[in-house]
């Protein structure tokens, strides 16, 4: 079976990265080992169908050295004023500060950050550090802002009020806060890159949009993006997107897109179809990106599953680059 995942007929995808990619899919679907994907209809991105299962990245490895999760938060913000939130840094065992470390930071980062549900970041940073597949990374989990008393406990329950303003609101105003506020906060503990290509954002649904928006507005600070099932609907504006970055130069970005064909449809737009035109878009602007397209819901199932290699396209080249 002949599997494409290539952004573009014609045109290979990243070589080894997108044979990694295609080998994590296939140990995760019996269905893809025994039939061939199907197309969507709009563009060369072959449906990847489920059931989605972790591989062994995404579980502790016995002698595999573990990092540290430590909880913080923040009581007040400029950018966004009144709101609180929770949020957790992960250091690598590896770090020992004698240079700066790069930097992944995620939205929504309660559902990052733990050794369970989906995406067990924490443990897949372990793992892929140790056998140099991305590089010595701090992770930053922050929670959305919330206007509300802060909850003792992390999650959606209460909902953060102010996580829709934060993370679909399509301006500079997100990025500000983590680059003159929150990470400034971090690096009075651990020492950070400045080294753009070595600094990373990953969100999920109206995150995904958020982490694609902190890149787009400051690729001076942030040149790696992951987006799952990525809200790049109309909530706060977040259709404009695509026009915005099909008419504007390209900017020095790696983006992976993944999204599910079940997506959401409802008057705010249709999920996959903006995903989808989104990734068209950065094939006809010649990104360096990939796009996964499964057979997911709005949920991290896929995304979580695919997690570790996802991460291994994402730093591929990381060696080469200068703290």
């Amino acid at each position: 079976m002949n599997l494409v995942i290539s952004p573009a007929e014609g045109r290979p995808a990243s070589g080894l990265w997108a044979a990694a990619l295609v080998c994590a899919f296939a140990l995760h679907s019996v269905a893809l080992a025994q039939d061939a994907p199907t197309r969507s209809g709009f563009g060369p991105y072959p449906i990847i169908p489920g059931p989605y299962e972790h591989g062994p990245d995404s579980s502790p490895i016995e002698g595999v050295p573990r990092g540290t999760v430590t909880e913080h938060v923040m009581l007040d913000s400029q950018v966004f004023p009144g709101t609180r939130r929770h949020f957790s840094v992960y250091v690598p065992a590896q770090y020992d500060g004698s240079r700066p470390a790069a930097l992944m930071v995620f939205q929504d980062g309660h559902a990052y950050a733990g050794p369970g549900g989906d995406y067990r970041a924490a443990t897949v940073f372990d793992n892929l550090i140790h056998r140099g597949e991305m590089p010595v990374t701090v992770g930053v989990f922050v929670d959305p802002g919330t206007r509300d008393e802060l909850a003792e406990k992390r999650g959606w329950n209460p909902r953060p009020t102010n996580r829709s303003v934060e993370y679909d609101t399509v301006s500079d105003d997100y990025a500000k806060f983590l680059i003159e506020e929150l990470l400034p906060i971090v690096a009075k503990e651990v020492k950070l890159t400045d080294n753009p290509e070595l600094r990373a954002i990953c969100g999920m649904s109206s995150g995904g949009i958020c982490a694609f928006s902190v890149a787009w507005h400051r690729p001076d600070s942030f040149r790696k993006v992951v987006s799952q099932i990525g809200s790049f609907v109309d909530i706060r504006g977040g259709h404009v997107v695509s026009p915005l970055v099909r008419k504007a130069e390209p900017k020095p970005l790696r983006v992976f897109l993944q999204e599910g064909a079940n997506d959401l449809d409802n008057r705010h737009g249709n999920w996959p179809l903006a995903n989808l035109t989104l990734a068209n878009t950065l094939d006809y602007k010649g990104y360096d990106y990939q796009f996964v397209y499964g057979d997911g819901e709005h949920n991290g199932f896929h995304g979580g599953t695919i997690f570790p290699a996802t991460l291994r396209w994402l730093w591929q080249d990381w060696a080469e680059q200068q703290p």
